[in-house]
């Protein structure tokens, strides 16, 4: 097919990529156009606009950080919404708000398109090598339809329901992830104040109840108090992910004071510590909380 991926960051650059190895004919779009350099070598065309990229493709792919990037790529006179033909489907892969992705289906169902919200769970690693859990919101048949450009993305596709679901478990997946991270931070910084010994505690994380991903990925580098052995996501986006989810719920009448305190936390660290692994969210732990 004729693909425009629009995006290159850790998570786009490496889906792109998949999808050029697939035999796919895939035009590129990113802010910063060096990013596209390794992709022009592997066989992929560049453009200078998200329009440029998406003229004559039959699907569009995005994978960018929050709404206005998500604007930027789709929106307005150099958006690739404009240059679409009725049926091309527009499979918007970023964390985005609710409100964001039901403006996005909204606006491709006056002209034709066929919408898919599929933000992912995994690592920059697994982008490479087409191991990422796809998490799409959709109408059944056009899921169906797009399948075949799906899967060389993902070992896992689920299905959460129409237009908008996709987005409104990722942001709940990541505000538990926030929840998950700050309490590991806590629990890491009274254990160092109470002489833990972190090898018995690593293990005992790893092999009891509370082991969940986040915490035995960080338990051990926040005992020690350093990064994480591998990038997993940035203080920033997780803040603004547990923003958008906050917001979801404050729409929906539900209350989480859980995700609102764990978000305190996150949105403490984000101008100190925005940039980098969330396992270093014992800094702002151990600063304590201002205000």
């Amino acid at each position: 097919m004729r693909i425009a991926f629009l995006g290159l960051g850790k998570m786009g650059a490496g889906m792109a990529a998949r999808l050029v190895e697939a035999g796919h004919e895939v035009t590129v779009w990113n802010r910063s156009p060096a990013a596209g350099e390794a992709l022009v070598d592997m066989g992929a065309a560049q453009a200078d606009t998200p329009a440029a990229a998406a003229t004559g493709a039959e699907a569009v792919f995005s994978m960018v950080a929050d709404d206005p990037a998500s604007e930027t790529c789709w929106d307005g006179a150099s958006g690739a919404l404009g240059v679409l033909e009725a049926g091309a489907f527009v499979i918007e892969c970023s964390t985005i708000s609710v409100d964001r992705s039901r403006a996005l289906a909204k606006a491709c169902a006056a002209k034709g398109l066929r919408y898919l919200d599929c933000p992912v769970n995994g690592p920059p690693a697994g982008a490479r090598k087409g191991e990422l859990t796809l998490l799409v919101g959709a109408e059944a048949a056009d899921l169906d339809a797009a399948r075949p450009i799906l899967e060389p993305l993902a070992t896992s596709i689920l299905h959460f329901g129409g237009q908008g679901a996709g987005t409104a478990y990722k942001l709940i997946n990541n505000l538990l992830g926030a929840v998950h991270v700050s309490a590991m931070a806590e629990a890491a910084a009274l254990a160092r104040e109470m002489g833990i010994d972190p090898d018995v505690m690593s293990a005992a994380v790893e092999g009891g109840p509370i082991g969940s991903p986040h915490a035995v990925r960080m338990c051990r580098p926040m005992l020690e108090r350093r990064p994480a052995d591998s990038f997993g996501l940035a203080i920033g986006l997780r803040e603004k992910d547990s923003r958008y989810c906050l917001a979801m719920a404050r729409s929906a009448g539900v209350q989480m004071p859980v995700g609102e305190s764990a978000y305190a936390w996150y949105a403490q660290a984000t101008p100190k510590h925005g940039d980098q692994d969330d396992s270093l969210m014992l800094e702002t732990i151990l600063e304590g909380p201002k205000g």
